[in-house]
């Protein structure tokens, strides 16, 4: 991966965490708001607008070229041939509602999540900064990180619930110690460094731009990113798409908690 491509990458996402955390100390009962609506349709609300554009500028002022698909505007061509995959704010909700637990989360590739080369997601509240390149490990604050070799006997596991609940889900929440922390990106980062076991969404909700770069995070970490029908998680790099997933330290555990055919 070009080095000025990373530099641009990391730019962006410190200025994008400079200016959430500005518009959240001055501006906090306006995050929220619906200013617009999104490339794929979904309410665009004002802190993701201010995210986004911080992106969107200096990309348009930056002499490497390199293309953008983002949340809300969806792909804008800069002629590169690297595309950012962004959301400028994953854990939205938490945003606005004062929960310290969101992220701006980057990954760099040109089609697909099993191409992609680079990913950073930064947790904005607390300024933890989880990194990955291909074939070159996982990092948290540049300390590098893996996954654990072996679940907890007491398993700690973050699952979606709420409308989005599934048979499985229910089965696994009477299983261990549960959480749901409202920001995916984050919540796989937390698989990478072993804080949880696992991360299970059983439906087919989140885009690529939610995932891009905790998958390969996580993978660089040693652990493994699959969805609930046991495959190699994969997505081209678009907004139609929807996958569920599941994100653990081992296929044995993975293989484990898939529904039983």
């Amino acid at each position: 991966m070009e080095e000025e491509l990373k530099q641009l990458a990391n730019h962006i996402v410190e200025k994008i965490s400079k200016e959430v955390k500005k518009e959240s100390k001055n501006n906090f009962y306006k995050l929220g708001k619906t200013v617009g609506i999104g490339a794929d349709g979904s309410p665009t609300s004002y802190i993701d607008q201010v995210a986004e554009d911080v992106a969107i500028k200096l990309l348009e002022k930056s002499e490497v070229k390199v293309n953008l698909l983002s949340e809300e505007k969806g792909f804008v061509d800069f002629g590169g041939t690297y595309v950012f995959v962004l959301d400028p704010v994953d854990g939205t909700r938490n945003a606005y509602r004062g929960i310290p637990f969101y992220s701006v989360s980057l990954a760099i590739g040109t089609s697909k999540i099993s191409d992609i080369e680079y990913g950073i997601v930064k947790n904005i509240p607390t300024g933890d900064v989880f990194t990955a390149e291909k074939h070159q490990g996982a990092f948290l604050n540049n300390a590098r990180v893996r996954v654990c070799e072996m679940p907890f006997t007491e398993m700690l596991s973050s699952i979606s619930l709420g409308k989005v609940y599934t048979p499985r889900a229910g089965v696994l929440s009477k299983k261990g110690n549960v959480r749901s922390y409202g920001s995916a990106s984050l919540e796989m980062c937390l698989v990478a460094i072993s804080a949880l076991d696992y991360y299970f969404v059983g439906r087919d909700i989140l885009r690529v731009v939610d995932i891009a770069a905790a998958t390969l995070i996580v993978r660089e970490a040693g652990g493994f990113v699959k969805t609930i029908t046991g495959d190699d998680l994969d997505m081209e790099f678009d907004l139609i798409g929807r996958t569920s997933v599941l994100a653990g330290c081992s296929e044995t555990l993975l293989k484990d908690l898939l529904p039983k055919a």
